[in-house]
């Protein structure tokens, strides 16, 4: 199986949907590049490259550069998917969210319902999240638990360049609007990808490791920090399994409570702000529908309530650290 990068998986999935069905466009800023201004066309591909060499294939009709306007392209994109596209919008940084919030909450997600089913809204959001980067606090969050909170959306979040491309493919070919989130520091994360099409069904999360004493629940970008937390409990003779959910709307309940009865203690991370997150989502579920099984509290590792600090020092203290999570998970084994 080829290697790929988290970027490089993600212009595949949208290069083989784009020869697969005409009907797929994108739009988006700079993911031409040029377009209007001195230079080459595809001199960037978007902000971080992923729709490079696109254009050069499908050409302007199908690759559509933007003005810096999220409320019209976002917009664009619902319009032509309540026409018979098959849109994929480029939001630069989910941070942008309230520009076009009324596109996507009061319109898209909800015209199958507005017309009684007779229009669908086939767009793809792919977006931006996430902290690490020493990018501040306007363009740093991680605000998926908002789209997630939206009836009418379906929000995934891959972990790793396989998902990415099959959870893209599987967006592209949905008939709901979908919110692709992508963290920013990922793009350059390898692992292994099929050259050929694949699918990733929503609303199955998958089990990466399986351990007797404590269930781990980790979103996005998490599963790896993580997986070295979960290593270090390892040397201390603690076992844990380790839970993608792959995406938050729908979510993967069955999975997530049958993981949690297996060990009764579950310890969830998630990089997003604490106030009605996923993270909370999740443990509330948990404790409504499997408290029997639960052998000591459910334990939260997120960021904390405030904005994303642009000093590096407390920017790194603001992301969950594999020391966090090791300590939640000792904190929950010693019940």
């Amino acid at each position: 199986m080829a290697r790929k990068t988290y970027r490089e998986a993600i212009n595949q999935a949208l290069d083989q949907e784009m020869a697969r069905d005409d009907r797929v466009i994108l739009i988006g800023e700079d993911i031409a590049g040029g377009t209007g201004a001195s230079g080459a066309q595809d001199a960037w591909g978007g902000v971080m490259g992923v729709t490079k060499g696109l254009i050069g294939k499908y050409g302007p009709e199908r690759v559509l550069d933007t003005p810096i306007s999220e409320l019209a392209l976002v917009g664009a994109g619902a319009g032509a998917a309540a026409t018979g596209l098959r849109p994929v919008v480029e939001l630069m940084f989910n941070d942008f969210l309230g520009v076009c919030l009324d596109q996507l909450m009061n319109q898209a997600a909800k015209f199958r319902y507005m017309f009684g089913g007779r229009v669908r809204a086939p767009l793809v959001v792919r977006t931006q999240y996430g902290a690490g980067l020493r990018a501040a606090a306007q363009h740093s969050q991680t605000l998926y638990s908002i789209f997630a909170h939206i009836p009418g959306l379906k929000v995934a979040v891959p972990s790793n360049p396989y998902d990415a491309k099959g959870l893209l493919m599987s967006a592209i070919r949905d008939d709901d609007p979908v919110i692709f989130m992508e963290h920013k520091a990922m793009y350059d994360d390898i692992g292994e990808v099929p050259d050929e099409a694949y699918t990733v069904p929503f609303g199955e999360g998958r089990v990466l490791q399986e351990g007797k004493d404590v269930t781990v629940i980790a979103i996005g970008r998490m599963l790896q920090t993580a997986e070295k937390a979960i290593q270090a409990a390892r040397a201390d003779g603690i076992r844990c399994s380790l839970v993608d959910p792959r995406t938050i709307s729908p979510l993967d309940e069955g999975l997530i409570l049958e993981m949690a009865a297996e060990t009764g203690r579950v310890v969830i991370v998630d990089e997003a702000n604490p106030r009605c997150g996923v993270a909370a989502d999740i443990a509330s579920l948990i404790c409504e529908q499997a408290f029997g099984d639960l052998q000591a509290p459910v334990v939260k590792v997120t960021a904390p309530h405030t904005p994303v600090p642009f000093a590096p020092v407390l920017e790194d203290a603001y992301l969950p650290s594999a020391e966090r999570i090791a300590a939640a998970i000792k904190q929950v084994r010693a019940y």
